[in-house]
C-alpha cells in the first residue's frame, strides 16, 4: 500500500503456528536510496520480491536494510536478502541488537525452554519433517553482519530524513523510525493495530513492559499522521492523541 510518495507498506503473508497472518515491512526510497525496514520470517525472499514488484518498485535498487529489533519474524530473511543482490546492501540496527542479529548471542526470546515450548505447542497434524525444520530454525536462527549502528536521535539523511527513536522494552535495542517528510512512524513492535485500534506492546512478547510503556512517551515529541505497525498495519485516526493516551499507562489501552 502506498502511504506517501516514496513510502510503501508491504503486506507479507506468513504461516504462524499453522495460522495465516500478515506482517508489514516498509520500503522507503528516493532517487538515491532504497531502504527496507525489517525482513520477515525465514524463507520469505520470494514473497518480498513479489510484494515490492507489485508496488511498482525495482527490488534490485535496495541499498539499505534497517532492523528494528532481533526477533525472528524481523530478521528471518535478512541473510537471503543481503546475499540476493550483486551489490552490497548495508544493514543497520541499534548497537544493543547487533550481537543477536549477527548470531554472536542467542536471541533473547529463544531460550532452550522457549524453543521446547514452541515445538510442543505445534498442532499434532504438523508433519515430523516440518517440525524438525522448525526446531532447527529456532535453535540456529538466521544471522547477518550489521554494517552500521544507529542510536536514539540519529537522523538518516535519506528519503526526506528518517529519525531513529530508541524505544526499549520489547527488546533492549528496539527502535522506531520517523519519516519526516510524510510524518510517518514505523513502529516495529512498540505498537500494534488490533481490530482497527492502535494498541500498545503485547505483554506476551515484551521483555520489559514497564520500560516499553515508558518508551512510548518519546513518540509524543513527534508530529505523527500515520503509524505503520508490523503487526496490524496502518493507523491514521487522531494519531497523536492516541499515542498520548497509550503513553499514559498500559491499563488505558488494552481494556478501554
Amino acid at each position: 500500500m502506498r502511504i506517501a510518495n516514496g513510502v510503501e507498506m508491504l503486506e507479507i503473508q506468513a504461516n504462524i503456528m499453522g495460522k495465516l497472518d500478515y506482517i508489514h515491512p516498509v520500503f522507503i526510497w528516493d532517487e538515491n536510496e532504497a531502504i527496507l525496514v525489517d525482513t520477515g520470517f525465514p524463507g520469505q525472499l520470494a514473497k518480498f520480491r513479489e510484494a515490492v514488484g507489485k508496488a511498482g518498485i525495482d527490488f534490485d535498487q535496495l541499498s539499505k536494510i534497517v532492523i528494528t529489533h532481533q526477533d525472528l519474524d524481523h530478521i528471518g530473511s535478512l541473510p537471503d536478502l543481503v546475499s540476493e543482490l550483486p551489490h552490497q546492501v548495508e544493514v543497520l540496527s541499534h548497537p544493543l541488537e547487533q550481537p543477536y542479529i549477527q548470531g554472536e548471542q542467542r536471541l533473547l526470546k529463544l531460550s532452550p525452554e522457549a524453543v521446547t515450548q514452541a515445538i510442543e505447542s505445534l498442532p499434532e497434524d504438523v508433519p515430523e519433517e516440518w517440525r524438525k525444520a522448525f526446531q532447527a530454525v529456532l535453535e540456529n536462527p538466521p544471522h547477518a553482519k550489521v554494517d552500521q549502528t544507529v542510536t536514539d536521535g540519529d537522523e538518516l539523511p535519506y528519503c526526506g530524513g528518517i529519525i531513529i527513536i530508541h524505544t526499549p522494552g520489547h527488546t533492549p535495542g528496539h527502535i522506531n523510525l520517523y519519516h519526516k517528510q510524510s510524518k510517518t512512524l514505523i513502529a516495529g513492535d512498540a505498537l500494534a493495530v488490533e481490530e482497527g485500534r492502535l494498541v500498545g506492546p503485547d505483554p506476551r512478547y515484551t521483555l520489559d513492559m514497564n520500560l516499553a510503556v515508558k518508551s512510548l512517551k518519546k513518540l509524543t515529541r513527534y508530529d505523527i499522521e500515520t503509524v505503520i505497525c508490523y503487526h496490524g498495519g496502518l493507523y491514521q485516526k487522531n494519531t497523536n492523541r492516541r499515542i498520548e493516551e497509550l503513553s499514559e499507562g498500559y491499563k488505558m489501552y488494552r481494556h478501554d
